[in-house]
């Protein structure tokens, strides 16, 4: 069972969807027993970072979720993605979780539309099982107007806008984040939801 965390940030239902289209087993939760009994976790996000930080802070499911992390296959996506940094620069500076380390900023590439919305191909850069069956052909869907920062090590796929936008990161562990949407990225996305999935069980 994959714990779909309900911390009241956004795009949780489109995820649930995806999954239950794909017959993942999955379940809304904040509880921290559910959490950790959870085969796989997922923490979805649309909003602020420090918004997202604090919602997370009022949960009391930050030490839980940086626990299960080191034992579980775990996925950021877009907002859910960028917390899992160590800050981030939106309308101040915050702390973040600290999985990656790392920071996220504005997209102030001169010339640009903020945010990054729409369809965009992804640049693979090391091979990953979450990315299996995915390539440099693919598109995914970005709505975002902040990126992360990582070292080349904690980076799995960009796209091209204006500069490189870290699209698919992770610890090098079980920890892997999505800047991008699967849950709206068509059969490709659906795919690395799926990849995603896979990963239960093989966790040692």
């Amino acid at each position: 069972m994959i714990a779909l965390i309900d911390y009241g940030a956004g795009n949780i239902f489109s995820v649930k969807n995806a999954l239950d289209f794909l017959g993942i087993e999955n379940k809304l939760t904040n509880n921290a027993d559910e959490i950790r009994n959870a085969d796989a976790i997922i923490l979805p996000g649309v909003g602020a970072f420090g918004w997202a930080m604090n919602m997370l802070e009022k949960s009391g499911l930050i030490p839980v979720l940086k626990e299960e992390a080191k034992k579980k296959p775990f996925l950021g996506i877009c907002l859910g993605m960028q917390v899992l940094f160590e800050k981030g620069y939106e309308f101040g500076e915050f702390d973040g979780l600290g999985l990656i380390p790392g920071s996220v900023k504005m997209i102030e590439d001169e010339g640009l539309i903020v945010p990054h919305m729409g369809w965009n191909k992804l640049e693979i850069t090391s091979d990953s099982p979450i990315m299996k069956g995915i390539t440099n052909d693919d598109y995914v869907y970005f709505v975002h107007s902040y990126k992360a920062f990582c070292d080349k090590e904690n980076l799995v796929a960009y796209c091209e806008y204006g500069s490189p936008v870290s699209a698919m990161v992770t610890d090098g562990g079980y920890v892997y984040g999505a800047q991008f949407h699967p849950e709206k990225s068509g059969t490709v996305g659906l795919k690395i939801l799926s990849n995603f999935a896979s990963m239960i069980g093989e966790v040692k």
